[in-house]
């Protein structure tokens, strides 16, 4: 009992909740730094709102839910996580798990799969599984947010056309079929607004002006549409395809402007008005959509916890992000917010922006909020095609090309292998697969490499020791690799021109031996004695402590020991005057 309690005790000291903010208060927090946070997240804020509407459309559900998404998770996480200056809300990346859900199971679902994806998260972080990140190899994490990144591109150019689809199919295949089979139904006014708000994205950082191009695209990709209506062109906006209904009744067009409203995630009827009855064979078909969510989130957060240590140099700590973004996830469905996680491209322009704590993101969902409760009629007018335009940035961020490129130019052909793999898995079936492949596919490569460094290498004996075979063992002696090394050394003895009776392996360059080396090696001692003595000198720490460890077996016993080469040849002398 004494044993499971000091086991919990040492589990929840290991992650701490408002850790970021203390050390940020701990250091000293004035005026000054006030200020910087709060210009900090009123810019990261102007990002943040057409962004969070444009990903809430993308994942399936009315634009305001990316707007409580923002305001909810992005002060939880910020106060309660590990990291200073991430910045979380919905992101581009989980727009691929999130639509299929919601186009199963409606927004109901999407909230329950956020509430139990949080769930998952926090048993990650009192798990201490925080650092597991560090082991997902590069080519991997491009593969999958390059994956990410094609389809978040490819759900946008329906909204960014303005083609007329009632509902994209599940796959990735039929949604490419479904597009072009709908390309004569294009609407050149939706077109030609998603190009100029595409264009002013792509070209305003050449006015160096400290304002994001997000406002201004979306801004003049607004008055466009507005202008085009005068001549009576239609253009699709969130007010005229989306609508709301208030608990009292009240329905309107586009995006309420109230505060989001407590309610439980499973009593919220979907567009049917049903309330769909959970139980729980439909939690355990969201279970494998919400470890996907929990699985991403915490590469994201964790990831963009990274990249900002290394833009500010400062440390993040990990699993306490990890328990932040697991309790934002939790409290944010309850308030009507989706899946939440730290933004990179949000959390960058944090950091650019001269943000010190956490305190500007509280600002940048604050600022949200304001936008919500006195600009909710304007946001209305913003054009779908403009917030498609919005995420085709995003998605080609993600897909990251030029870092493939500069991979593909400096790394084997293995890591290739693995990126486009990863990749391919990621658009055709999910990110879930595509991890798991990769990291197995990368796994065996690795050891694959580590295995053909294991060399052995002969080594001259003196001249009177013409009996004599001696090599010197380099590379792990592991389960890869010990069985063909010591299989070769097998039939080199076997296939030599004179008798050998000693066998001498030098192993200093043996840095490790596995059980599966002991086996091999075990074996070989088999095949060789009585005809053979067998000598090991030159022994690391690891290696020796593995043989100590095993030396019950029989055949260890009969191995002969030296400090190095010349005692051993000094050690064969004496046998060999002992036995004539």
């Amino acid at each position: 009992m004494q044993i499971k309690l000091l086991f919990s005790k040492n589990v929840f000291l290991a992650v701490k909740p408002f850790s970021a903010l203390k050390e940020s208060f701990r250091e000293g927090y004035g005026k000054q730094k006030l200020i910087k946070d709060i210009i900090a997240g009123l810019t990261v804020g102007v990002i943040a709102i057409p962004l969070s509407m444009a990903l809430a459309i993308a994942s399936g559900v009315p634009p305001q839910h990316g707007l409580y998404t923002a305001i909810v998770a992005g002060i939880v996480i910020a106060l309660t996580g590990g990291s200073r200056f991430n910045i979380s809300g919905p992101t581009a990346a989980f727009v691929v798990i999130l639509y299929p859900v919601t186009q199963q199971f409606g927004l109901s679902g999407l909230l329950m799969a956020t509430l139990l994806s949080g769930i998952i998260l926090v048993i990650m972080a009192l798990s201490r599984l925080g650092r597991l990140i560090e082991y997902i190899p590069l080519p991997v994490t491009l593969g999958f947010t390059c994956g990410i990144g094609i389809t978040i591109g490819t759900l946008q150019i329906k909204d960014f056309l303005g083609l007329d689809i009632a509902q994209m199919p599940p796959h990735y295949i039929e949604k490419v079929q479904t597009i072009l089979t709908a390309l004569p139904t294009i609407s050149w006014a939706d077109t030609a607004v998603g190009v100029v708000t595409l264009f002013v994205l792509t070209q305003w950082h050449k006015l160096r002006l400290p304002v994001p191009g997000h406002l201004p695209a979306v801004i003049i990709g607004t008055l466009m549409a507005l202008a085009l209506g005068q001549f009576g062109f239609s253009v699709e906006t969130i007010g005229t395809a989306f609508h709301y209904t208030l608990a009292d009744g009240t329905t309107g067009n586009g995006i309420p402007n109230v505060l989001p409203e407590l309610a439980l995630p499973w009593n919220i009827p979907n567009a049917q008005g049903e309330i769909i009855k959970w139980n729980f064979d439909k939690i355990q078909d969201l279970l494998p959509a919400a470890f996907s969510m929990a699985v991403l989130g915490a590469i994201e957060s964790l990831l963009c916890a990274v990249i900002l240590d290394n833009m500010t140099d400062t440390k993040h700590r990990s699993n306490n992000e990890l328990l932040a973004q697991g309790l934002g996830n939790i409290v944010s469905p309850f308030l009507g917010g989706i899946t939440a996680t730290a933004a990179i491209a949000r959390s960058a322009a944090n950091v650019k922006s001269g943000a010190v704590s956490p305190i500007s993101s509280v600002v940048h969902a604050l600022l949200v909020l304001f936008a919500l409760l006195f600009f909710a009629n304007a946001l209305s007018y913003l054009p779908l095609s403009s917030m498609a335009a919005l995420l085709l940035m995003v998605a080609w961020h993600m897909a990251n090309v030029p870092e493939i490129i500069r991979l593909a130019r400096r790394s084997t052909h293995n890591e290739i292998a693995v990126l486009f793999t990863c990749l391919i898995l990621t658009v055709l079936f999910d990110m879930v697969i595509a991890i798991s492949v990769g990291v197995l596919l990368a796994s065996l490569l690795f050891i694959r490499t580590i295995a053909e460094m294991t060399k052995a290498i002969e080594q001259p004996a003196p001249e009177d020791l013409n009996d004599v075979l001696a090599y010197r063992i380099s590379g792990p002696l592991f389960f890869a690799a010990a069985d063909k090394l010591f299989a070769d050394l097998h039939d080199k003895t076997v296939h030599t021109d004179h008798e050998i009776k000693h066998i001498v392996l030098q192993c200093d360059a043996v840095t490790v031996l596995d059980t599966g080396g002991i086996h091999a090696l075990t074996h070989f001692v088999q095949h060789m004695l009585p005809h053979q003595q067998i000598y090991l000198c030159n022994m690391q720490f690891q290696p020796l402590r593995m043989l100590v460890k095993s030396n019950s077996v029989p055949e260890l016993q009969k191995i002969n020991y030296g400090t190095d080469l010349q005692d051993v040849f000094n050690k064969i002398r004496e046998f060999e005057q002992a036995n004539p």
